[in-house]
């Protein structure tokens, strides 16, 4: 991560147990640094095109969270806890590469990280950019969903290890399921073999059961958030399906320093269809924050 010249660059940042958390650096080397945490299903590319969208002005770290490849998979049952550190770490990388305090945004799964981050060490970070935090999907509500999901993952039915926490976990309404899987069906086959497909598809069921394991032993309670002062914008789709909106509008309430943003005609997937306009949000709050 020595390349200062605004180019994309690869590394990894070591966490207080060990556990190396791959990065990727995206955008003006002597930008403000943006720390952000990918939801589930993702990786070091899930948010890179909303980092792209900020990467003129901003000197973007993006992060695989452990358990998602080529960060290591943490060795026992995960936690919130046991990721806040992995989040720390990098944002403390960013503030020794750059000299100044990152922003830190997360989305889905990362956004509610990064609340638990902001809780735990709110001198790390300047201020918190949140994308739909699936606050409602949490609890002992989760607990059997998490022994189905490892059956079916075991057995090898990846198809209905992923249909179970669409529609149990995230609840993505059936008419979304089905133009997904019309797409799919419409999609050309590529390179690769059915192994390489398969395995990629275990690869990345295992670490939706780690973010599964961390949402069944959390809080439904979006009240303790009011403890988080740290100045934050909450953003969301105005198509997203229920109870995300619900949601959002109460974490925007129970937040002291909230600023709520809702982007017409998007829905929880605007991270990747339209990043653009997540990105336009963002640098539209962090300016307002430098």
């Amino acid at each position: 991560m020595t390349d200062r010249r605004g180019v994309t660059t690869d590394g990894q940042v070591t966490t207080a147990d060990g556990t190396r958390i791959a990065v990727r650096r995206v955008g003006t080397a002597a930008g403000v640094p943006v720390v952000l945490v990918h939801g589930s299903n993702g990786g070091l590319e899930s948010l890179q095109p909303v980092a792209e969208g900020l990467g003129d002005a901003f000197g973007c770290w993006l992060m695989a969270r452990r358990g998602h490849a080529p960060s290591d998979a943490p060795e026992h049952v995960n936690t919130f806890g046991a990721e806040v550190p992995d989040v720390i770490a990098v944002l403390a990388a960013a503030q020794a590469y750059s000299g100044r305090r990152p922003h830190l945004v997360g989305a889905s799964y990362g956004a509610t990280l990064a609340l638990h981050a902001a809780l735990a060490e709110p001198d790390a970070l300047a201020t918190l950019s949140l994308f739909e935090p699936p606050l409602f999907a949490a609890g002992q509500q989760l607990a059997p969903i998490v022994g189905q999901f490892t059956a079916l993952l075991e057995a090898g039915d990846h198809q209905g290890a992923a249909l179970l926490f669409a529609r149990r976990v995230a609840r993505v309404p059936s008419a979304i399921l089905a133009a997904f899987a019309d797409a799919d069906a419409r999609t050309d086959v590529d390179a690769r073999t059915t192994e390489e497909v398969d395995a990629g598809l275990d690869s990345g069921l295992r670490a939706l059961r780690h973010d599964l394991e961390a949402m069944a032993a959390d809080s439904e309670d979006i009240l303790r958030w009011s403890a988080v002062r740290t100045p934050t914008l909450v953003l969301g789709g105005a198509d997203s399906w229920a109870p995300l909106p619900e949601t959002m509008n109460a974490l925007a309430q129970a937040l002291p320093q909230a600023q709520q943003v809702v982007l017409p005609g998007q829905n929880h997937f605007v991270t990747a269809t339209a990043p653009g306009l997540v990105a336009d949000a963002v640098r539209g709050f962090l300016d307002r924050h430098r």
